[in-house]
């Protein structure tokens, strides 16, 4: 009864890189997961906490290291080992305030304890740094769910808390009580969030300053769903960091939106660099000259690739350029669901990805950048 619940859980967090990879956006959020009971499955812990600094882990904590850890170089580096020690003791009172609550929401869902139940919080910022270099913020995330369904979320346009289904409605009430408290739960959001983000942001950026990256720049075409028309793709891949500027040129003239032309954006691959592909379609007999033009810091001059007009697959033999690159962990990662789902084991809509928890933790200690508030509650319970 519990495994759909238990898979939707360990899938989540590369489900979710998936669903909102965004190339303007930057993002700083703190996921923690309680289980009601112990399950015998490996790595799978009681309770669990990890940041996520756009889409990459950054730190991480469970029930059994019972450590808060770095999970990049440069987090290790730049933070002293204060931060780490009190980010510890702090989701260690977040582990007891899941235990306790996670029990709470069970009797009043009326469930027992023979399956397994999860309790889950998900909250943190988005940001767009403009031209400037100044930071926009865009909004902020502070959501709970339970068993993977919604359970409540807080509005910061109103301070109040939204409660999809009746059974969050006691809790909505009792925190919507306490005004204070969702003044700074709005507060963490829109400036002590942005701060840590912009924190990091530098912190990254000096940790490979040194190690800027160039593009590889690939122009290719392959047959286009439109009669006569091939597809022609311009992809730049393996550079950091992740400003780039890409063009399609015909006759040295470049291409927009208007003209067809299609962009994925700038997408993360594994191994900490970017890539960018951009496509239009183009008659296959036309003769015109077509370029992929990229500039990015780490180059000392623009590449400009020209196409030569091939096209990879549009006779009996497919050509050899792989018109995607495509980060191993999305492979793994819909092979899987691909499995569980023809085992009927799961489904999982993307859009479950807001985070199942409970009330803002508990904590008073403030050197931690995901401590949010003291207490929601007067008796810190849902």
């Amino acid at each position: 009864m519990y495994r759909p619940n238990l898979m939707v859980f360990v899938l989540y967090f590369s489900l979710e890189c998936i669903c909102q990879s965004r190339s303007a956006i930057y993002s700083l959020n703190y996921i923690y997961t309680a289980l009601s009971k112990p399950v015998e499955l490996p790595g799978i812990h009681e309770f669990t906490a990890m940041g996520l600094m756009n889409n990459k882990q950054i730190d991480y904590y469970d029930s059994v290291a019972k450590k808060k850890i770095p999970k990049q170089d440069w987090m290790r580096e730049k933070l002293p080992a204060d931060y780490w020690e009190k980010g510890t003791q702090s989701r260690k009172s977040k582990e007891q305030w899941f235990k306790v609550n996670v029990n709470i929401l069970m009797d009043r869902m009326k469930h027992n304890n023979t399956d397994v139940h999860i309790l889950q919080w998900k909250h943190g910022c988005e940001i767009d740094q403009q031209t400037d270099g100044t930071l926009k913020f865009i909004k902020g995330i502070d959501q709970y769910s339970y068993d993977g369904d919604d359970f409540l979320a807080f509005d910061d346009a109103t301070m109040q808390w939204v409660a999809p289904v009746d059974q969050a409605l006691p809790t909505k009430r009792k925190w919507d009580g306490v005004q204070i408290l969702n003044q700074y739960t709005k507060g963490y959001l829109e400036k002590e969030c942005v701060d840590w983000l912009s924190k990091f942001m530098e912190y990254e950026e000096k940790e490979f300053s040194s190690a800027d990256s160039p593009p590889k720049v690939y122009a290719f075409a392959k047959k286009s769903q439109i009669a006569g028309h091939v597809r022609l793709t311009c992809m730049a891949t393996g550079f950091y960091p992740k400003d780039v500027v890409m063009h399609i040129k015909k006759n040295g003239v470049p291409l927009t939106k208007h003209d067809g032309v299609l962009s994925t954006g700038v997408l993360p691959n594994d191994d900490d660099t970017y890539q960018i592909r951009m496509s239009v379609h183009v008659p296959e007999a036309d003769k015109e000259t077509y370029e992929c033009y990229v500039n990015h810091r780490a180059l000392k001059e623009p590449i400009v690739e020209k196409w030569d007009g091939k096209c990879g697959d549009c006779g009996s033999v497919v050509g050899g350029v792989i018109a995607a690159v495509i980060p191993i962990i999305v492979v793994l990662i819909l092979v899987g669901v691909f499995v569980l789902h023809r085992r009927g084991t799961i489904v999982i809509p993307c859009l479950r990805t807001t985070g199942k928890g409970s009330q803002n933790e508990g904590s008073s200690d403030r050197g931690s950048e995901e401590d949010v508030q003291k207490s929601m509650l007067p008796n810190g319970s849902v």
